[in-house]
């Protein structure tokens, strides 16, 4: 029996020194507790640290170092992790160990660069305030573009810096995505021409989310959503149409948000019988109301018509083309509805009245007179319908 616990106890010897990749667990405890003990300074380095960074950053003027060290806070929240990780493997005697030296080296050289390059990456946003004045050539979404692509260009490279600490080439591997790229591009070539369509949209500043616009033939509303593969517009039933950007490169786009003024084109039809000076008086006092008046833009900014302009089948037109200085719909709808009740007035206080689609009938001087209908009668004597002479009738 003694024998036996003593086997077993030589196991037990043996499985503990040699306990994980051959080495002593009594030198893997250490380094767990140095790790535990790095977490828990975590939360005191940021308290020290980082909080006293904030405060001061507070302090100045500059808004940009309060956005950086906010950005910041989690890779520096990090650095114990790292810190303590080097100092685990030291203790622990990994990286004196053969293999174990390269692995322990190539992971702690891999969490330095994976913390820097998250600096970089988190640095972007605060940055983005440099990318300012690119807004008055591109539009927001161009930049918000431009921003995304950075934040792709980082993490590429962090990547493949890691990789390649592992031993990993990504020369092939860019090689190799570069020969299924053009596989793919072959296959799906509508996609691409979207995503070049929306490109162009954001670079050409074609119009802006939130803007209304017509696309001919497909949709009309307010622009939602302008993304690199489709659009996504609005109609004013609420119903979003998702719109592929290729359209926009066939289809005539027009922007209302972009109007300067907006167009009130009318033609008035007076009656025939309106006199020469009815005619002069109507224009007239039509004109007077639109010059001086504020909701209008005035003859010396763009167009202002008030002129007697075709005679037509049935009225005489008078055609009205001006602009109101609003662009908002509702309050447009308000200034004609005004105007419509002005131009009643001035039409009815001339004299005439407004005309309406007519046929006149002339009868010839000299034409056949029809014969005139005679309705039948009651005979008194008989109590008999007397009926008119028919063809076909016997006299006597």
């Amino acid at each position: 029996m003694e024998e036996t616990f003593t086997k077993f106890w030589k196991i037990v010897v043996d499985a503990w020194s040699q306990g994980f990749l051959g080495m002593d667990l009594s030198a893997l405890l250490p380094a767990m507790g140095i790790i535990i003990v790095a977490l828990a300074l975590r939360g005191v380095f940021t308290r020290f640290v980082v909080n006293r960074m904030v405060s001061f950053t507070r302090r100045t003027k500059n808004i940009l170092d309060d956005q950086v060290i906010e950005a910041l806070e989690g890779p520096m929240r990090f650095v114990p992790i790292v810190v303590g990780v080097y100092l685990a493997i030291e203790m622990s005697g990994l990286a004196t160990t053969g293999d174990l030296q390269i692995f322990s080296e190539k992971l702690v050289r891999s969490l330095v660069v994976f913390n820097l390059f998250w600096g970089l990456f988190c640095l972007i946003n605060p940055l983005t305030f440099f990318l300012s004045r690119i807004e008055e050539i591109f539009s927001t979404e161009m930049v918000s573009f431009l921003i995304k692509v950075m934040k792709g260009i980082i993490v590429g490279i962090g990547g493949a810096t890691v990789l390649e600490l592992w031993g990993i080439k990504v020369g092939p591997i860019i090689a190799g995505f570069g020969l299924v790229g053009v596989a793919v591009a072959l296959g799906a070539q509508d996609l691409f021409k979207n995503l070049i369509s929306g490109f162009l949209i954001l670079a050409e500043k074609r119009f802006r989310v939130g803007d209304w616009v017509l696309v001919s033939g497909v949709v009309e509303g307010t622009v939602e959503k302008i993304g690199f593969r489709s659009t996504v517009i609005r109609r004013f039933d609420k119903a979003p149409t998702v719109v592929p950007n290729t359209v926009f490169a066939d289809t005539a786009v027009t922007n209302f948000s972009e109007m300067s003024f907006r167009r009130i084109y009318w033609k008035i039809g007076v009656e025939y019988s309106t006199s020469v000076v009815q005619m002069q008086e109507i224009t007239s006092r039509i004109k007077e109301y639109l010059i001086g008046n504020s909701d209008y833009v005035q003859p010396d900014e763009a167009t202002l018509f008030v002129v007697t302009d075709s005679f037509n089948a049935s009225s005489i037109d008078i055609m009205i083309y001006c602009f109101t200085r609003t662009t908002n719909w509702g309050e447009w709808l308000e200034i004609k509805q005004e105007f419509a009740y002005a131009i009643k007035h001035i039409v009815e206080s001339a004299g005439s009245s407004f005309a309406f689609p007519s046929i006149s009938i002339y009868r010839g001087v000299g034409a056949d007179e029809p014969e005139a209908y005679i309705p039948p009668t009651d005979d008194l004597k008989t109590g008999k319908e007397k009926m008119p002479f028919q063809a076909g009738d016997e006299g006597g």
